[in-house]
Order: structure tokens, then sequence, then C-alpha cells
């Protein structure tokens, strides 16, 4: 296939897809269908793009040149490669267990629901192939308006207040730190252009370095940096599959690839490196990592939980960023697709959890591995990727932030990278020890001889996924150098 065709198929099928969702709104099995087949054909377009792009090709489609020098377009460069990966793979295991857990909690505007979710796929599209700072930010703020419907799903107080919440503090982030960073980027350079190497060395210096860098990080307000994260733990009132789709899918992948992006192709990590100007985030990601992970330990609600633990993981992202050294940037683009594959499990567990025994909290799981020794495995196996244990892809990931960490001299960041870790042991394996190893608490109903008796596991399109998933964490560990060639193709120096 023609590499511009399949970035405009890439790009545009979700687009139809949203369009064909609505359109047959009144079948669910015919919406069903049209949702899961979108996101196959989606995933094999994207997948077409990945031999060139490992080949050292850079395909490009440009739709309109907006004004001169400034075009709305699109190029594919190995880290946009790797989030559209993720995005458009992931896609297909969360269609099928929103279908799963919508039809087994009775959720209603069910068609709303897929659309949305389809116009987010679109939007991350968008982000992951942006050849400019322009374009990149036009898909930035359409993934905000597009998943605000459903943070708002329920539509009850509850669910205002945190849509109210999830669209200010985005919105407010991306106008006031992100589009003055992107206008002062264009004064500084006369271009929007994403560079190898970077276009600011020598336009910009002295304090004013870290201003920008820091209008950029916090700008991008999905990276959920403290103090502007309250809007992820507010979005945890939606559906599972929106916090699926918010916390490994899109949402905050796009945040903390927007920083890493800009790092990279903005910045360049030779003038990060020589201007000392990253320094700061680094201090500042690494207390948003510990301070995250220390209040997940507090969080009795299991998605409560597992949303400071996005917020902390999404730091060691940044970290790895702000070490601007190779290595620490190949943890980080590693790090997008093992915490994706980690968290997205986790997160199908706890709905499928509330699906089959209606339980939200840690304290509530006693014993429940008995009944649903599916999904706590998978819950188990998710949480080592989490946590950074082999054979999972989170302990490669993780290998390579320490490395960075230890390339550019910064002994401190091994580590509060290592103490993170054991906060993760902590707030994450009481979850599976209560389930395998408490005794099931006494619901009234007599135990059955037999293992397949007491199984109540959630319905079948809720449980295949997440196992397919935690497979996808033991897959990753094995396939973390063909990861590791792929984000090498990036160019870091000038």
């Amino acid at each position: 296939m023609n590499p511009a065709l399949a970035i405009a198929l890439a790009i545009s099928l979700p687009l139809l897809g949203a369009l064909g969702i609505g359109l047959t709104g009144r079948w669910p099995n015919l919406r069903e269908s049209v949702t899961v087949g979108t996101s196959c054909i989606v995933f094999a377009v994207v997948l077409t793009l990945v031999p060139g792009v490992m080949s050292g090709e850079r395909p490009g489609l440009e739709i309109l040149e907006v004004i001169p020098g400034l075009a709305l377009a699109f190029e594919v460069e190995p880290l946009g490669m790797l989030y559209a990966l993720v995005a458009s793979g992931l896609w297909i295991p969360t269609a099928l267990y929103s279908i799963g857990y919508c039809r087994g909690h009775g959720e209603e505007n069910q068609t709303r629901f897929f659309a949305c979710f389809a116009l987010a796929i679109f939007a991350a599209l968008g982000i992951a192939f942006a050849r400019n700072l322009f374009t990149l930010f036009l898909f930035y703020e359409i993934l905000t308006l597009s998943t605000y419907p459903l943070v708002t799903h329920y539509g009850n107080d509850e669910a205002r207040r945190a849509g109210r919440t999830y669209l200010g503090i985005l919105i407010s982030t991306s106008i006031l730190f992100l589009l003055l960073a992107i206008v002062w980027t264009w004064q500084l350079t006369g271009t929007l252009e994403f560079s190898p190497g970077g276009i600011l060395a020598g336009r910009v210096d002295g304090p004013l370095v870290a201003v920008l860098l820091g209008l950029y990080a916090f700008g991008a307000g999905k990276a959920a940096l403290m103090p502007f994260h309250r809007w992820l733990p507010a979005a945890m009132v939606a559906p599972t599959p929106v916090s699926a789709l918010l916390h490994a899918v899109a949402i905050v992948k796009a945040g903390v690839f927007t920083v890493l992006k800009v790092i990279v192709y903005v910045f360049g990590i030779d003038f990060l490196s020589q201007t000392g100007a990253s320094i700061w985030l680094m201090y500042a990601a690494s207390f948003t990592l510990l301070t995250a992970s220390v209040i997940a330990l507090t969080k009795d609600n299991l998605k409560a939980r597992l949303a400071y633990s996005t917020i902390s993981q999404l730091a060691y992202i940044i970290l790895g960023g702000a070490l601007a050294t190779a290595t620490g940037v190949f943890g980080s683009g590693m790090h997008i697709a093992m915490h994706a594959m980690g968290k997205i499990t986790l997160f199908f567990c706890a709905g499928a959890i509330f699906v089959a025994s209606h339980k939200k909290n840690v304290s509530e799981l006693d014993g429940l591995g008995r009944s649903m020794p599916f999904t706590m495995a998978a819950f188990f196996l998710g949480s080592m990727s989490i946590i950074g244990l082999p054979p999972t892809g989170g302990a490669w990931s993780k290998w390579f932030l320490a490395l960075g960490a230890v390339e550019g001299h910064h002994a401190i960041f091994v580590a509060v990278l290592m103490l993170s870790s054991l906060l993760s042991i902590a707030y994450l394996m009481p979850v599976v020890g209560r389930a395998f190893f408490f005794a099931p608490r006494d619901d009234g109903e007599p135990r059955k001889a037999g293992f397949w008796s007491n199984l109540k596991e959630a319905p079948l399109l809720c449980v295949a996924p997440l196992c397919a998933t935690a497979i996808g964490c033991v897959v990753l560990f094995f396939y973390a150098p063909e990861v590791l060639e792929l984000l090498e193709g990036m160019n870091l120096e000038r």
C-alpha cells in the first residue's frame, strides 16, 4: 500500500467508523460489528507503515498549507509509529471488552459511547503522525473534546463535576501554556516542524530555555504532572472501558508522547544536556512519581488506586525524557508501550470484578481469586509489568530508564526509580494477595466442590480481552529488542 494512502486511511477510518456507528445505532449487533471491524482494519493499515519506518523511511502526507510555512501535515517517525501501534492495537481488545462490559452492566447511550471512542482514536492517530506542532495541537484539542462525553457518560452530578474538572484543566493548560509555547517557538525559529536534533539550539538561551520547557511540560496537561493531575482521578467516575482509554490507549499517552516528542524534536537532547534546562523537570517528575505512588497506597477504591498509579507511571516517561540521554529517551518510549499493556490489563480486571461481583474496593476482594481466577491471574501479570519484573515488558523499559539515569550521571534518579518500584509492589500486590490468599468473605452461598463449579467470572467478552492483554505483557518482554530497534531510528543527534 502506498504510504501516503496508508496515513490517510489510518487517520480517516476511525472518523468514518464513528459515522458508521452512529448510523447503525438502532441495531446493536451491527453497530458493534462496525466498531470491531474498524478497529481491526485500522490496526492492519498502521502495521503496513512499520517496515518502511524501521528501514529509515519517513512517509508523509500534506493536507493543506494554512499560511506560508505552516501546514496541516503528517509524517511517520519511530516514536509516532510506536504510539500509533499502541493506540490502534489496543483499540481492538478495548472494543471487544467494551461490548462485554456495556452489555453485562446494562449501560445506556452505547451508540454515543462507541462513536466517541472512535473519534478519540482518530485524534490519537492524528497526534501520533503529526509533522509539526500545529497539527499536533489541533488533534490534541480534538482528543480532549471527543472524550468529554465519555467522562460524563452517566450524566449524574458526580459525572458532571468530573467533566468540568476534566475539561477545565485540560483546556486551560493547553491554551495558557501549550499554545503559548507553540507561538513562542514560532516567533523564535520561524517554523513549527519537528526536526531530528531539535530546532531551538542557537535561538534561545539562559533561563528562557527552562521556562519554555516548562510551558510545554505543563501545557501537555494529559501528562498529569502535579499539580495539573486532578482531572485523571476525577475522570474515574466514567465506565471502566473509558478508564482503559484514558490510562492506556490514547489520552494520557497523548500527553507524555507530546512532551517526549517536543524534547526530542523541538529542543533536542544535546541542547537540553548542554544547557541543563531540564534538570528541574527531572525533580518535578520525581516528585510526581513518588507522591502519586504514596497516595495510591491510601486508596481503597481499586480504580482510584490505579488512577494514582498511572500518574506515577507517566512521570517515569517524563523523567526519562528530561534526563536528556539517548538511553533515557529509549526507556521512555518503551514505557509508553509497556505501561499501556500493563495498565489496560489492570483496568480491564477492575471492570470485570465490578461486573461479576459489584465490588469496587480492595478491602472487599478477599478470596476473589477462587471465583475469578482468570481475572486475578491477569491482574497479577499486569501488576508485574507495572512494577517492572520479568518476564513482563515493564522490566525492560524500567531497565533502560535506570541506565539513562546512570548515563546522565544522576544516581539520585536511579534511587527514585527503585523506590517507586517498591511502592508499586506495596499498592498492587495486596490486591493479588487478598484475592488468592485470604479466605473468601461469607456471601451466604455454599461452596461447591470442583474448580469450575465456583467460577463467577465476568462475561467472556470481558475476560478474553484481559487475558489477551495480560499475555501481551509477557510477549512484550520477548519483543523488547524490536521495540528498541524501532526507537533507535529517531536520529537523536543533529
